[in-house]
């Protein structure tokens, strides 16, 4: 369905409850969009979550920003929600983003003897247009920076 896939997989300390709980803030989860970065090259993005603040299927989440002064939008709805194991979103309609363009996100946790596995991957399609040349070069680095940091911050705080 999405011609890319990239995943960060880390061991943590901890229980996939634990995990998950962590995880399931997508405010927190999404911190490295909100600060100013050069993989944002030098931008941010605010998040805006519904009533449900995308913690049950059908929740929506949507990022806004601008970029290079070019005004981005991605509307996001979570597709599945299994705690304490698994947490899906995708892109709703069509992102004005410049490096990837639809994608599907989540992560995934599996138990393990003395804590859990967790992979958190994204399946993403090239923008459409100009930025179809961009997500060649850049779109696998954007990819492996989005997970890893996600993964980094949860293994942070399970230190």
């Amino acid at each position: 369905m999405y011609r890319h896939h990239y995943e960060t997989n880390r061991f943590l300390e901890a229980s996939p409850a634990d995990v998950f709980a962590e995880l399931d803030d997508h405010e927190r989860l999404s911190v490295h969009m909100m600060r100013s970065s050069a993989m944002m090259a030098g931008a941010s993005m605010r998040l805006e979550l519904d009533a449900a603040k995308g913690r049950k299927t059908g929740s929506k989440m949507t990022l806004r920003g601008r970029v290079l002064g070019l005004p981005l939008n991605v509307e996001e709805v979570v597709i599945e929600y299994t705690p304490p194991l698994r947490k899906v979103w995708e892109t709703v309609g069509t992102p004005r983003l410049l490096v990837i363009g639809r994608y599907r996100m989540g992560f995934e946790l599996e138990p393990g003897d003395h804590g859990s596995r967790l992979t958190i991957f994204i399946d993403y399609d090239p923008p459409v247009g100009f930025g179809n040349r961009i997500s060649r070069l850049l779109g696998p680095a954007y990819a492996r920076w989005c997970t890893t940091n996600m993964a980094d911050g949860v293994a942070r705080h399970f230190g």
